[in-house]
């Protein structure tokens, strides 16, 4: 039976506490100018992959990541980085709060729908249309599910970022605050939906036939998990709470939910971040769930499992060799445009004032870690080619980054209180 060697166990040790350490010291340092700490983590991954160290000092990258040269390392670290992504979408869905999405009325159902639907067919027409200006072949059998994703990543937006964002303002806890985290969510929530089936779809070689079986299951999962199981849930929540030991009982429940309905999702062909998402909602979305323990959990994801998967991009990709301008270009401008009129609108419709409906759509058009995300996914798929990749990671870090500063400067001073939240 293959095992990890002593040298194995070596190598696997001192690559995660290089990007664990690097990564941490780097993302400090970010901190000072406003930075997201997912970009420390990427600048960390870019530094120890292929663009720099492996470009200048081959030897040493190969020795601390030996991805190609030492199968046993290579299928653990491939291990470690897939639990990762699972805890990142479990965490994601705690974010989610369907009371939240549900209570904010009329302006966030037009501003959610307005965010996803124009920058969806944005996404979706251009990739149709203009398939070769991102490397794909018209006509190819991925053609479809390639103009799909790209649909998806435009419209998905990166409700922790946007978070942290309203709290730097002052805004969350405002109506316009609310508004923007409850079409969030709701973009998270329809966007992971929508990629999970894509994921599904290619995974079958885009078998027609199971098409409708995929699209079943992922219905089915979701109203049981979300409806269901969240009041079940919610019910034993308190009993855990207070006959487990505190605070590893909860965490040790939650957790194995998690990696428990992951395992569901994989089991039958849809990828296992649906599962941890929808768990992360269906558990998240409690009443019971003390804030204590959201808050160990978060902390150690964030710390730990974060980390290590954002550093893993840049082990991937040479950032510098696939950067495509005119890809990158494209990219950006219909995010932008998408995601802001998009979202705009449907604000203006929903009531808002001209600057405030603005605000709105520069404030959901961040896309931080989950467009991260959703690109490496895609990548590892093979449903997007590096270049194409490298521009969503750029357009990832340029929206965030961008998103607070533009909102400040359109949203009317003087904000309404939000009593419910």
């Amino acid at each position: 039976m293959a095992k990890l060697t002593h040298s194995d166990l070596i190598t696997l040790l001192l690559a995660i506490s290089t990007m664990l350490i690097l990564s941490r010291i780097l993302a400090e340092f970010g901190k000072r100018w406003k930075l997201p700490v997912v970009m420390g983590e990427l600048l960390v991954g870019i530094l120890l992959g292929p663009t720099i160290l492996g470009t200048f000092a081959p030897e040493i990258s190969t020795l601390l990541f030996p991805l190609k040269t030492n199968a046993n390392v290579s299928i653990a670290l491939d291990g470690i980085f897939s639990l990762s992504v699972i805890m990142l979408l479990f965490v994601a869905g705690m974010e989610v709060q369907l009371t939240t999405v549900l209570r904010q009325g009329r302006a966030a159902i037009s501003t959610g729908l307005g965010s996803m639907i124009l920058p969806f067919a944005t996404g979706f027409g251009l990739a149709w249309y203009f398939p070769q200006w991102f490397d794909c072949e018209p006509g190819s059998q991925n053609h479809f599910l390639f103009a799909l994703f790209m649909g998806t990543a435009m419209s998905i937006s990166a409700l922790p970022v946007i978070a942290r964002i309203l709290m730097d303002m002052n805004l969350f806890r405002t109506s316009i605050g609310m508004i923007i985290i409850a079409s969030a969510m709701f973009n998270d929530l329809v966007g992971w939906l929508i990629f999970s089936f894509i994921l599904s779809v290619g995974g079958m070689g885009g078998d027609k036939g199971d098409v409708g079986y995929t699209i079943l299951y992922i219905l089915a999962f979701g109203a049981f998990m979300l409806f269901i199981g969240r009041r079940i849930i919610d019910r034993v929540l308190p009993w855990i709470q207070t006959r487990l030991s505190w605070p590893g009982g909860v965490l040790s429940m939650c957790l194995g939910l998690c990696l428990l309905c992951a395992a569901f999702t994989e089991s039958i062909h849809i990828h296992a971040i649906l599962g941890s998402f929808i768990a992360g909602i269906a558990i998240g979305d409690s009443v019971h769930l003390r804030e204590q323990a959201r808050e160990i959990i978060h902390q150690f994801v964030t710390n730990f499992f974060a980390p290590l998967f954002f550093v893993s991009i840049g082990l991937k990709v040479n950032f510098i060799e696939h950067f495509d301008l005119f890809i990158v270009s494209v990219v950006l401008i219909v995010a932008f445009v998408g995601k802001v009129l998009g979202a705009g609108i449907g604000a203006r419709l929903g009531g808002l004032s001209r600057r405030n409906a603005i605000a709105v759509g520069f404030g959901l058009n961040a896309r931080g870690a989950m467009e991260i995300i959703l690109g490496t996914l895609a990548f590892e798929a093979g449903l997007i080619t590096q270049p194409v990749f490298v521009a969503l990671v750029v357009m990832a870090l340029i929206t965030s980054i961008a998103s607070g500063p533009l909102m400040r400067r359109f949203v009317d001073e003087v904000a309404v209180p939000n009593a419910r939240a």
